[in-house]
């Protein structure tokens, strides 16, 4: 059968049955060589493509067209060329672009699986049945563990048989392509796998009916698919489906309405968990199902599986192991406390504390009865008539609680009922308590079981997994059967390890829990509740008797709380240790700086060549224990230089040469980003060999200084003998190989210049000759005086400087030749010989000197100043001849140090051998992008902020030294003025200012470089020796007409044709044959998701010409969108696009086109859009990106290493996600983005290095991390994103893939760059972000499940990994409040006084010194210090933390303390999380006051302002704050907090102490205030706007919210009742009339205050003598009263300053509650009057605010303190920061 094929007739549609192959108006003709293919074309296996030379490729496409003997399709015409993809979408109706992009998906996976095959099969040409069936396995694993779950019957037939015949072969690949094309039609259903699986099962079913020739009952006939015809997949199967997700979406109200309200995806998915969707659904899908039944709450089917509620009872809910043990310990704790002895097993003696402490069962029955109580309460809405257990065990479960509390307690009471008469603790009593411990021993029953499984952990993985009725049983009453969750048990060792790690925490958080926090406070206790009522002197009115034990409670509050999240504390000072240890072992951090590597450099080519490089040896055993103890010693002999091999590679060796290759395309790629100048570039690089040098010639930089050593030991050495004198020099390699090049150079270079053929020519020959000899035979320190060497080289010196002058000076330089023989002829040798003697060893001129004047005069000819190579040679040896510094600080820019120090560092780490490049695994890059740059413009550039500063302008200033590299490359490639750089060189200044920002076009080109990567290991894997060595002395001749001719700036994405040599973007790739571009493409691509790129072209929007634009210059990327298309009125069609530029076509071309159901964004935006182009990914795996990530030409050379970790067992599992280690690189731009980074990188690095081992339970923080595709792509993909429940979407897919029986590791030989906020308005938006993720995390099933599911030591750490550290955080600051709560109640009370004047003074001491222990933002820092020091040393890590602190960078971290706490707990109350964009900048400009006062206000200003009243208030009456210091050491570290949030946001503000702006943003802020706006103003521009908005989490939240806001509300209301009865007016009465009474004055002042206003509406504008009227009667009769008081009652002056504090609060206490009630106020005329006093409520926070940062602004000098404390890295770095700040230009 011909390939090229004539063009096929055209179809007849008769009946509408034309499947999608023929569209009602066919496209006109065009030659099927033509067609447009993504990767490989396919459709034409004779085309001149690269990798259709792999047989693979033809044997996996030939596969597919083993169609035979199947039962063509009725109704259409089979053409030749068909094949079984073609048959199944015409079987079942799926589109005909879904066909064509899965078999190019499935070819390529086969081929590149072949490809991996050990050892290659015998007939290459045909594919496979190895590699069929491991895939088949693979991509249906889910799909058998769904059928064994619900105990149906696999509906693949497949019997596995070792030799499987032809027909099996092809039933293999009609599954698996059957799975994939339902796969990739399926849009949103992707999200929901079992819904998939139910899918497969029914298609797979008809399609074994057809290929079993069953016979359809009704028709007689051969069966036909019930789905089939035009696109009827997606018509009949998956818009019924989209459809009713959809619906459920918009239920939810975009995101408002409670979860319990709607089924998200999950729920939609957990359907498929049970049988009844067999019975419900059947097949054909069956619409009138209850299933699709989304407006009747009744008739539908509800929320399955789970019901996220929203409560902070979700915490105790989903961890009440880790509750249970705390509150269990702390009573335990408190009874033995309680008996006062030195050491707890003291007091245990006793019998009596030991019965005592069995009260702990009760309290546990009790736990366990909230348990079932709260499981009813929240999960009640999944009871229905199709599932009556789960309520029947609800029931049960609390009925069988309250049982035990109930025998607990009897069996408890009879014991001291006994124990009482007799006073002993013989017989009876005694019998009682074991009878009260055989019941607990048949309570603990369960816990054992639980703690004998967790310790053989394979049984308790074989009972979850398997789907045994009995064992479903047994486990029922435990937890409810699900499908995730099962087997989630690790091996014995990992086990042992993480398990070790938690007893040693929980070991001393309890010891340190008990001595210094429970211990203390029970003396203190017992003095208070033995204080009489009449000792205490009650300043106020006191509703109850004996009040002691409230006060007790106050006093235990802020300790309990703190007990309850100390634990956070313990596990960051053991996660830093045990991180350091294993960051230690794994060899991070040996190589610092460029110091370390030039000791290391010579065994740097070995450990390339050992890691990066694929092994010789063929089909070696993987894996033996033999093979991997070689390893081991082979990498030890690399570490540590040991071994005769690693000592000196000569320059004849093919590894140097690959090395060298490496090693300059790396230099060669930091010189095209200009992180390193053209000096830098020669100093580095290591030269090609030529000029005939024996030796390997280093880089310039190892070389330096080494030739003066010799020459100095030379001189010392003046009568050693050669072998010695040569042993010293040779001791040390660099040195040698400098002396020997520098000869060698010298030779070379004289008998260069000197034309040859002359007398002149001979003599140097000659002279040379001798030297050699003498050297040959040892004895040339006898010949030659070392002494004269220095002449020489001083001589030479200045040779070399006359050759490297622009201008030659011939006679000097004749000059300069003619010293240098007089000194060798005369001076050099011992011997004086004639000058016959001379002429007869040829060393001096036959001819009379008269007759062709001078020696040398007319001999010298310089080379062309064109021919680079010579003067290149000129420089390095003018380097080596005289650098005497040791190039320290070469490269002079910190990125290139830390990158090479890094990458150098990771080759001597243990890492997986590179395979091949064929062999290696394929993968793909997936970005999500939505609309942010792509490449900054020309405008972007220029434009300038207020303070006149342009984002040119301050790139150029923060990257100095990259701007004069930048600049220095242009005018090598032919800029004259640097005015052109606007002109014709516009793209490349676009370009170098986008790669310093946050953009598309940065991630583009960093993930591109693992192309060029591949394409350059490719060529080294197929070179042979030979082809390097020619090549290398090629590059070498060439490397000059690069060098001058210039790089283009985008990699080298261009056809073979168009590379010539004058402008290759990288030098090997010179070298390359052509195929290397077909490997790298097969395995490699980078789908960019622009969701909207469409509409952007529509638009002639710039950002789709600059994508076009990165298409153009990337062969590897593909851009996937969603097309709208408008096809009648309202109708609209979605599209998902995949197109790509076509280089021959010189256009961009559309590659597929796949028909959605609907619009494609119906969950949360971002993993909406990753799913829709992750069917246009391909490939093993798949890495996910982020647009802010960047990567690094040095760390893709490792990315085949990496892909190898799939085959490795990590524990009992092979790794499912493998984590990335990231490096931030946003670090240097202000101090506060220091601060950020510092973090952020503290948690990439050590925080995810200790998750992953010793724990196991790191998750995927939407990080570089890498998917195991096939597996991700049947579970569900990777993210979730139903609405809101799943805004932080990444962490998701960790928690699914360790739910679904995954694993998660981490590996640090390899880094991706990633850019964080700079600002700090941005990082508030990301940190709120967080925290509300983590909110509506508490609320998901995922965590519920994990909490449950994990064994208890590893929900520990998942815990405090995730939503525990939110929930920590929020506690500190609860803490804080509960304290300074508790002590004003005790001033305001009287009972602080009591307590002093009562003798026991010590123990109240105790108390006081107890706050101390609540230390802020130092445990953040602990993991910081830890990692520096791990990989920068110990001194650097001290002195930065300390520079840190000297930044305020303790004000930042509790400042951003403060945000977390606002938005989890306000996320988890009321709800309201969103997506914040938070723009990804450069932040230099100044923020207004009213800007900062919008972001800062609820969620700090007002805390904080609260917080502060608290204080002043004791301040002034407490009797213990009369004594300063004590009243300091107790409330330092509030006040501390109180300063950070309202400081932070000015002193982290560029100019924020300036007097000016400061005046001019009060103004601003009044404005802004008064601003009456209308019904389309924003919240930036009218405060009552802003006001509403800030309510809207009210207006979303449930009855239970509303309720607890309220009680919470109340507390303002308490300053009023202790403040009224201190008054001078109260007169000591302590009757509650006078709180009473008190109430007056509001009303009064409320009135006045209505009334004022009212006179403003009214007469203000027209008839303004009535309004001053008003205003003057209020202020008369307000003196009046204040007159009277004075002058009648005890009312003393201060008490109008006192009287504030008191009403103040109550008034924003009565708007708080009012913002509650809005729905009943808003009609009545109250509102207005709560929005006018709100207003001024704003203004006052704002004066409280403003004030002193006003007077801050006000003092000289604090502004250039704060830009400093701001900016110091720049200041480090010289640059002028402050005239970026004031916009003076230079």
């Amino acid at each position: 059968m011909s390939l090229r094929q004539r063009p096929p007739p055209p179809l007849p549609t008769r009946g509408g049955h034309g499947v999608g192959y023929n569209n009602s108006n066919p496209p006109p003709p065009r030659q099927r060589e033509e067609e447009p293919y993504n990767i490989i074309p396919i459709h034409n296996l004779l085309a001149d493509h690269p990798s259709l030379r792999y047989p693979e490729v033809r044997a996996a496409t030939a596969a597919l067209r083993t169609v035979g003997d199947l039962r063509k399709p009725p109704y259409v015409v089979w053409r030749d060329g068909m094949d079984l993809l073609d048959w199944l979408g015409i079987s079942f109706g799926f589109q005909l672009d879904n066909v064509k992009n899965q078999r190019e998906h499935l070819v390529l996976h086969l081929a590149n699986a072949q490809m991996r095959i050990q050892p290659p099969p015998e007939n290459i040409d045909l594919l496979d049945s190895t590699v069929l069936r491991r895939f088949r396995r693979k991509l249906l694993s889910n799909y058998t563990s769904w059928c064994s779950y619900l105990g149906r019957k696999s509906n693949v037939w497949i019997q596995d048989r070792r030799d499987p015949s032809v027909a099996d072969h092809r039933r293999e690949l009609l599954y698996i392509s059957l799975y994939l094309l339902i796969w990739g039609e399926s849009a949103n259903l992707r999200f929901v796998p079992e819904c998939l699986c139910y899918i497969f099962h029914h298609m797979a079913m008809e399609l074994n009916r057809i290929l079993e020739d069953y016979i359809d009952e009704n028709t007689g006939r051969p069966v036909i698919p019930s789905i089939s015809g035009e696109n009827a997949f997606l018509n009949q199967v998956v818009t019924p489906i989209y459809k009713t997700i959809k619906q459920e979406m918009e239920n939810s109200r975009n995101g408002t309405a409670p979860h319990s309200a709607w089924r998200n995806y999950d729920d939609i998915n957990e359907y498929f968990w049970s049988r009844r969707c067999f019975q419900k659904l059947k097949w054909p899908i069956d619409v009138g199902s209850n299933f699709f039944e989304t407006k009747n709450k009744h008739k539908g089917v509800g929320k399955t599986g789970f019901v996220e509620q929203r409560s902070f009872w979700n915490l105790f809910r989903s961890f009440d192991r880790l509750w249970i043990l705390h509150i269990l310990f702390l009573q335990a704790a408190i009874i033995v406390a309680w008996e006062g002895s030195t050491y707890p097993w003291q007091a245990l003696e006793s019998r009596d504390v030991q019965v005592r402490v069995l009260t702990v069962f009760i309290t546990w029955a009790a736990l366990r009865f909230l348990q079932s109580l709260l499981d009813a309460g929240t999960q009640y809405s999944l009871v229905s008539r199709e599932t009556l257990w789960i309520g029947v065990r609800m029931v049960l479960k609390s009925l069988v609680s309250i049982a035990w509390i109930v025998a607990f307690s009897v069996l408890y009471a009879r014991i001291w009922e006994q124990k009482n008469p007799d006073g002993g603790w013989a017989g009876e009593p005694n019998r009682r308590v074991v009878y009260f411990l055989e019941a607990a021993a048949v309570f603990v029953l369960p816990e054992v079981l639980a703690l004998t499984l967790f310790i053989i952990p394979w049984i308790r993985n074989f009972l979850e997994e398997t789907n045994w009725k009995i064992f479903y049983l047994l486990t029922w009453w435990f937890q409810s059967r699900t499908f995730v969750g099962r087997g989630l048990r690790e091996g014995l060792v990992d086990n042992v390890k993480y398990s070790l790690f938690w007893i040693l925490v929980l070991v001393s958080k309890f010891t340190f829990s008990y001595f210094l926090q429970i211990k203390p406070l029970v003396v203190p206790t017992k003095a208070i509740l033995d204080l009489k009522d009449d000792e205490i002197e009650y300043k106020w009115h006191e509703f109850f008797n004996n009040t002691n034990r409230f006060v007790v409670g106050l006093y235990w509050l802020p300790v309990v709380l703190v007990y309850l999240m100390d634990m956070q504390i313990w596990y960051s000072i053991f996660s830093s240790m045990v991180g350091a240890m294993v960051g230690l072992f794994s060899h991070l951090g040996e190589i610092r700086n460029i110091q370390q590597l030039r000791l290391r450099f010579q065994f740097f080519a070995s450990a390339l060549q050992f890691n990066l490089m694929p092994e010789e040896q063929l089909f070696k055993q993987r894996g033996t224990l033999k093979n991997k103890f070689n390893d081991a010693i082979h990498r030890l002999k690399l570490r540590y230089g040991l071994g005769r091999p690693y000592k000196k590679i000569e320059s004849n060796q093919v590894e140097a040469n690959k090395f060298a290759l490496i090693w300059n395309e790396i230099i060669l790629t930091f010189r095209e980003e200009d992180i390193i100048s053209d000096q830098e570039l020669e100093l580095l690089e290591l030269p090609q060999n030529s000029w005939n040098i024996s030796v390997i010639r280093w880089p310039c930089l190892l070389l330096c200084n080494e030739l003066l050593l010799a020459l100095s030991q030379g001189k010392e050495l003046v009568d050693a003998p050669d072998k010695w004198l040569w042993k010293k020099i040779g001791k040390n390699e660099y040195r040698r190989c400098a002396v020997i090049e520098a000869y060698d150079s010298i030779k070379h270079l004289l008998l260069e210049i000197i034309k040859d053929g002359t007398e002149e020519h001979s003599i140097i020959t000659n002279l040379f000759g001798e030297i050699n000899h003498a050297v040959q035979i040892e004895k040339f320190t006898q010949t030659y005086k070392t002494t004269a060497i220095p002449q020489i080289h001083d001589k030479l010196m200045s040779l070399l400087k006359l050759l490297t002058d622009p201008k030659k000076d011939m006679s000097r330089i004749v000059n300069d030749l003619q010293a240098l023989y007089e000194i060798v002829i005369k001076d050099f040798p011992k011997m004086k010989r004639s000058m016959e003697q001379l002429k007869q060893d040829g060393l001096a001129p036959h001819r009379p000197s008269s007759s062709s004047g001078l020696l040398f005069e007319n001999a010298v000819q310089l080379p062309d100043f064109e021919d680079a190579t010579f003067y290149r040679h000129v420089r390095r040896l003018q380097t080596i001849l005289s650098s005497r510094d040791s190039m320290h600080n070469i490269p002079t820019n910190l990125e290139a140090r830390r990158r090479i120090a890094f990458f150098s560092n990771s080759l001597f780490m243990n890492m997986p051998h590179a395979p091949q490049v064929e062999k290696m695994m394929a993968f793909s890059v997936l970005t999500p992008y939505y609309n942010e740059e792509v490449l900054y413009s020309k405008e972007n550039l220029r434009s300038e902020n207020e303070d006149g500063i342009s984002t040119l302008f301050y790139l150029q200033k923060i990257y100095d030294d990259e701007w004069k590299n930048f600049l220095q490359r242009m005018r090598r490639e032919g800029m004259k003025d640097v005015n052109e750089i606007w002109t014709e060189k516009v793209k490349d200044l676009r370009l170098w200012a986008s790669y310093r920002g946050q953009t598309l076009s940065r991630t583009v080109r960093g993930m591109m470089y693992y192309y060029k990567a591949l394409k350059m290991l490719a060529y080294l894997d197929s070179a042979s020796e030979m082809d390097i060595r020619e090549g290398s002395r090629e590059l070498a001749n060439v490397g000059s007409m690069r060098r001058d001719s210039g790089t283009d700036g985008l990699g080298s994405g261009r056809s073979l044709s168009e590379r010539s040599l004058s402008r290759t973007g990288s030098s090997v790739s010179m070298l390359f044959k052509g195929h290397e571009y077909g490997t790298a493409l097969m395995k490699f691509t980078y789908v960019v998701a622009c969701q909207i790129y469409g509409t952007q072209k529509a638009k002639k929007d710039s950002h789709a010409d600059d994508i076009l634009y990165l298409m153009k210059n990337n062969e590897a990327l593909r851009v996937a969108y969603v097309d709208e298309v408008h096809t009648g009125r309202e109708e609209v069609e979605y599209y998902s696009v995949l197109v790509k530029y076509d280089q021959d076509l010189k256009k961009e071309v559309e590659i597929y086109r796949v028909k959605l159901p609907g619009p494609l964004k119906i969950g949360e935006g971002k993993p909406e859009n990753q799913n829709h182009a992750m069917i246009f990914t391909r490939g093993d795996a798949v890495q996910t990106i982020d647009m802010n990530q960047d990567n690094y030409f040095e760390e893709t050379l490792k990315m085949r290493n990496l892909l190898e970790e799939y085959r490795t067992y990590y524990g009992i599992r092979k790794p499912t996600i493998l984590g990335v280690r990231e490096h931030v690189f946003t670090g240097s731009v202000s101090s506060l983005a220091w601060f950020m980074s510092a973090q952020e990188t503290s948690f990439v690095t050590l925080g995810q290095r200790v998750l992953a081992n010793p724990l196991k339970v790191r998750m995927h923080y939407g990080h570089p991390d890498v998917f195991d595709r096939f597996w991700f792509l049947t579970r569900g993909g990777i993210s979730k994103a139903s609405r809101v429940i799943n805004i932080s979407e990444d962490i998701f897919a960790g928690f699914n893939c360790t739910l679904r029986g995954g694993n998660v590791t981490h590996h640090e030989y390899i880094q991706v760059g990633k850019g964080r906020d700079v600002g700090l308005n941005q990082i508030s938006m990301f940190e709120a972000k967080v925290a509300s993720g983590n909110g509506e995390q508490v609320l998901s099933r995922d965590v519920y499940r994990l909490g449950h599911r994990l064994d208890f030591f590893r929900m520990l750490s998942f815990f405090y990994t995730t939503v525990g550290f939110f929930f920590t955080t929020m506690m500190t600051v609860v803490t804080v409040y509960a304290f300074v709560w508790g002590r004003l109640y005790l001033a305001l009370s009287g009972f602080e006084n009591a307590m002093i004047n009562s003798s026991n003074n010590r123990a109240f001491g105790a108390i006081l010194n107890q706050q101390l222990l609540i230390q802020l933002g130092l445990f953040t820092a602990l993991p910081m210090i830890v990692e520096n020091s791990l990989e920068h040393g110990f001194l650097p890590a001290i002195w930065d933390f300390i520079t840190m602190q000297l930044q305020l960078a303790s004000v930042f971290y509790t400042f951003s303390m403060g945000t977390r706490t606002h938005y989890f707990g306000r996320t988890i109350l009321h709800g309201g999380a969103k997506y914040r964009a938070t723009g990804r900048g450069f932040v230099v400009q100044h923020k207004s006051f009213a800007e900062n006062y919008r972001l800062y206000a609820r969620s700090h200003f007002v805390k904080a302002i609260e917080l502060g009243v608290i204080l002043i208030v004791y301040a002034a009456h407490s009797p213990i704050a009369k004594d300063t210091f004590v009243y300091i050491a107790l409330t330092i570290t509030s006040w501390f907090l109180i300063v950070s949030w309202i400081m932070a946001p000015f002193v982290f503000n560029p100019s924020g102490f300036d007097w000016l702006k400061t005046v001019y943003d009060f103004d601003d802020f009044m404005n802004w205030i008064w601003y009456r706006g209308g019904v389309f103003t924003k919240a930036e521009q009218s405060w009552e706007t802003w006001w509403i908005e800030e309510q809207d989490h009210l207006r979303t939240t449930g009855l239970w919210g509303k309720l607890l806001e309220i009680i919470l509300d109340l507390r303002y209301f308490f300053f009023q009742y202790g403040i009224v009865y201190q008054l001078g007016i109260a007169n000591g009465s302590t009757s509650i009339a006078v709180y009473l009474l008190s109430w007056i004055f509001v009303v009064v002042f409320v009135a006045m205050y209505v009334i004022i206003a009212y006179a403003r509406d009214k007469y203000s504008a027209k008839e303004h003598v009535y309004y001053r009227l008003v205003q003057c009667i209020v202020i008369v009769l307000t003196v009046l009263v204040i007159v009277l008081l004075l002058e009648f009652t005890t009312f003393k002056f201060i008490d109008l300053l006192t009287s504030m504090l008191a009403f103040i609060p109550t008034g924003w206490g009565l708007i708080c509650i009012a913002q509650v009630l809005k729905p009943f106020l808003q009609a009545t005329i109250v509102w207005d009057t709560v929005v006018s006093l709100a207003r001024l409520y704003d203004i006052l926070f704002g004066v409280v605010v403003l004030v002193p940062v006003a007077l801050l602004s006000w003092l000289p000098g604090f502004q250039s303190m704060q830009t400093r404390i701001l900016f110091n890295e720049g200041f480090s770095r010289g640059l002028q920061i402050s005239r970026i700040i004031t916009g003076k230009k230079s």
